[in-house]
């Protein structure tokens, strides 16, 4: 009798996650820097460059969304809330010529996640683990609160921080913030919880499904 083949990995996991995490902030950037003026004192070519980048920002986060629902036959809780406020705030954004829209989604985003992890930490549930629709093999039920507990408490310290550098950054500063502190902040964050996972039960191996699957907008 011949062996039986291994069972294929589930299509859509991987790497396909963080680029659709992380691929429309990427579309977001490139496209502002395509457009923004020379001169950061070009009020009226800073709005032009904000109005296209956030016009390609929601449809970049829509076709994310519809490519994780075709890849993976699913989409998390936390990318459909993420994709609407995007939709939402950035809409605002376009209609009022008013960066302070698509400025001020993240810092809604990262108070609510913050908010709803530790309401459900202090109710002795794992909302976390709700919001992501991921299972970590091994983890055990106490891992999963802790890692919702850190989590929440990342996500108001990421609105607080949000809300700093909006107020004294320019925009194209501020975005570049999105990209070169955000994004390494998060990863560097989700490294630090690998050892407390592991002591609860995260089977060996995992760790990489951790790292590609981690919380962010």
């Amino acid at each position: 009798m011949a062996d039986t083949p291994p069972p294929a990995k589930k299509q859509g996991t991987g790497w396909l996650n963080l680029l659709v995490d992380y691929g429309p902030l990427l579309v977001f950037f490139a496209v502002y820097w395509v457009y923004a003026p020379a001169n950061k004192e070009d009020g009226i070519g800073t709005i032009f460059a904000v109005v296209h980048s956030t016009g390609a920002f929601i449809v970049a986060a829509v076709i994310a969304l519809a490519a994780s629902k075709w890849l993976t036959g699913k989409v998390s809780r936390m990318l459909a809330l993420s994709t609407t406020l995007i939709v939402g705030f950035g809409g605002l954004t376009i209609l009022l010529r008013d960066p302070f829209y698509v400025q001020v989604k993240p810092t809604a985003l990262y108070a609510f996640f913050g908010v709803v992890l530790l309401a459900g930490w202090m109710r002795g549930k794992a909302l976390l683990q709700w919001l992501l629709e991921a299972a970590f093999e091994g983890l055990s039920d106490e891992g999963w609160l802790k890692l919702s507990r850190n989590w929440g408490i990342f996500f108001l310290f990421l609105a607080l921080l949000n809300e700093i550098l909006r107020h004294y950054l320019s925009f194209g500063d501020w975005l570049t913030a999105k990209l070169w502190v955000f994004m390494p902040l998060s990863f560097l964050f989700t490294f630090t919880q690998l050892p407390m996972l592991l002591r609860h039960g995260l089977s060996l191996g995992q760790e990489e499904e951790v790292i590609e699957n981690p919380p962010v907008e």
